[in-house]
């Protein structure tokens, strides 16, 4: 009986070594099994091989018996989960070819709409989305721009998620404390939604890496709370093109805009040339926030950057709309170009940061 354990064993060992799938490398142990069976009940008694195998086929026959019971219950316990479940059939893997059965039932409510339909929902699945970011605006924006069915959505923030943050950023969770929070929204992300592909970046965005890795998305939102960060993504979106959902918040009130240099949008630094003096704009930390706040920008956000991929409605370019959340006021204002922008005017100056 020794000798087929041993045989056994090893069948499964040059089987994981070779990439053998679990599946086959059982199978091939049943075979071993049933040929040792089938030599007991055709050698005579006393054969050496007989001897050699445990002299009975009863010890073997119980102990196939018993694996056929284990996996006879196994396949009833998940019989009961997926009555219970309802019978919901399990999600299919991403592709990048048609629209499985699942995905076209997902997203229905948005094909039927005349103005995204069956192509614009198509434009989404192939659209990439980087959002930087992964805190109050981000949060919000990355789970819609996830549900939404954005195909390969990149976020990129070198910060972990604490307490304080879960009364704002509803991405992260308790159990997720300490942990990076591009990991944390990945893990969010991929339970809403698994035909999206995450791409975390655990780090800062730097002048290094941002013309690179801003080249590989269609659209950029920008939901960072620092103004060095908000200038360079102004700064590189223009120079390739790319269209920059901006949004930011201050206790009470939120804005959201689109800059779209490329269709002749003013920029972030025609807005605001300079930075504000320190204490002028205290972050969130240190002056507040209203919770619901960042929900509201940031699904606009997600709202924009999915009317742009569509070509739906009219996106927010060149009107910046203010949200006061204690007051329950909105109201849009229009944003100029400056001509002597650093950035996209007519003699845009080389970036110092």
């Amino acid at each position: 009986m020794a000798l087929v354990l041993i045989m056994a064993t090893a069948l499964w060992g040059i089987g994981a070594a070779m990439g053998t799938p679990r599946r086959m490398r059982w199978g091939m142990i049943g075979v071993l099994w049933a040929g040792v069976v089938l030599l007991h009940l055709i050698l005579p008694a006393g054969n050496p091989l007989r001897l050699a195998t445990g002299e009975s086929a009863a010890p073997w026959l119980l102990l196939g018996g018993g694996a056929a019971l284990v996996l006879a219950y196994r396949w009833g316990l998940r019989g009961l989960q997926r009555r219970a479940d309802g019978g919901a059939a399990p999600e299919m893997p991403k592709s990048d070819g048609p629209f499985s059965e699942t995905e076209l039932n997902r997203y229905a409510r948005h094909i039927v709409l005349r103005e995204i339909g069956g192509p614009g929902q198509r434009k989404l699945k192939d659209a990439r989305v980087l959002v930087i970011g992964a805190g109050g605006l981000g949060s919000p924006a990355l789970l819609y721009l996830a549900a939404s069915g954005v195909g390969t959505i990149g976020v990129i923030d070198d910060d972990v998620v604490d307490g304080s943050n879960l009364q704002r950023q509803v991405i992260h969770t308790d159990a997720r404390i300490g942990m990076p929070k591009v990991f944390s929204a990945q893990t969010a992300i991929s339970a809403l939604n698994p035909f999206v592909t995450v791409r975390p970046y655990h780090r800062r965005l730097t002048s290094e890496i941002a013309a690179d890795l801003f080249a590989e998305y269609d659209v950029i939102l920008d939901g960072t709370d620092n103004f060095d960060t908000r200038y360079l993504a102004n700064e590189v979106a223009h120079k390739l093109g790319k269209p920059l959902v901006s949004g930011a918040l201050s206790q009470w009130e939120g804005q959201v805009t689109v800059f779209d240099t490329s269709q002749g949008t003013p920029c972030y630094a025609c807005i605001f040339p300079e930075p504000p003096e320190p204490g002028l704009a205290p972050s969130c930390a240190e002056a507040g926030v209203f919770s619901p706040l960042p929900g509201m920008i940031g699904t606009m956000m997600a709202g924009e950057a999915a009317k742009l991929i569509t070509g739906a409605g009219d996106p927010l370019r060149g009107v910046m709309m203010i949200h006061d959340a204690l007051y329950s006021d909105s109201r849009r204002i229009t944003l100029k170009k400056r001509a002597d922008c650093p950035v996209c005017g007519d003699r845009p100056e080389e970036t110092r940061r």
